[in-house]
């Protein structure tokens, strides 16, 4: 996988890094990986995609709770400070607004503990992710909080290859438009692993493995 990584920039200039190859999820084999790391721990680009999600909710969404999934907190509390920045209405008491993350118990379920319902329940929340490419953890995280008495008022990721969750819009920086040759295949139906082309690696939102 050495030296075949290149970038991929927005209309607002927010890079993100893209690695071609075969490489498994846990939910599919996809022929890209969309390196979404730096965007998640650099502060200058945290912030700059924070600006670029901002922009598709301060003119109609209340937003009382972020909840940051996939390791996006630092957007999440970049994009927090937008919103608030600019004027959009949360009906929290103190008027601010909650970034929090999901607990997964041994099953894979999200949990938000006792402590962590109070931002949840009876409130309007925007879902973050890094990515979305089935639409299987976005879809989990909207029915966790619908659970625990949320309001879902969005879904947001630095890139998505499907439109909607759960009858929710997608918002996101980079789409499949971004990365049009961008595909994901049932394991049983990948034509890379029916080709007997190896794996490269394993991927999760936590990075790579090779193999």
């Amino acid at each position: 996988m050495e030296n075949r990584i290149y970038k991929l920039e927005s209309a607002t200039k927010v890079p993100i890094r893209v690695m071609p190859g075969h490489f498994s999820t846990n939910h599919s084999h996809i022929n890209f990986y969309v390196d979404t790391t730096a965007l998640k721990a650099r502060q200058s680009e945290a912030e700059a995609a924070a600006k670029d999600l901002a922009a598709k909710y301060v003119y109609n969404t209340v937003v009382d709770t972020i909840v940051c999934i996939e390791g996006t907190e630092v957007i999440g509390a970049f994009l927090a400070r937008e919103l608030s920045e600019a004027g959009v209405m949360s009906m929290n008491a103190h008027k601010t607004i909650y970034v929090v993350a999901p607990e997964y118990d041994n099953n894979g379920q999200l949990i938000f503990r006792d402590n962590i319902r109070p931002m949840i329940s009876g409130k309007n929340v925007i879902v973050l992710l890094a990515d979305v490419t089935t639409g299987r953890t976005s879809a989990r995280c909207v029915e966790a909080i619908q659970y625990y008495g949320g309001i879902v008022r969005g879904v947001c990721a630095l890139f998505s290859v499907v439109d909607n969750v759960n009858e929710f819009p997608v918002s996101a920086i980079f789409t499949k438009k971004d990365l049009p040759d961008y595909q994901a295949y049932r394991p049983a139906e990948c034509p890379y692993c029916r080709g007997g082309v190896r794996l490269d690696a394993l991927v999760n939102s936590f990075g790579y493995s090779k193999l």
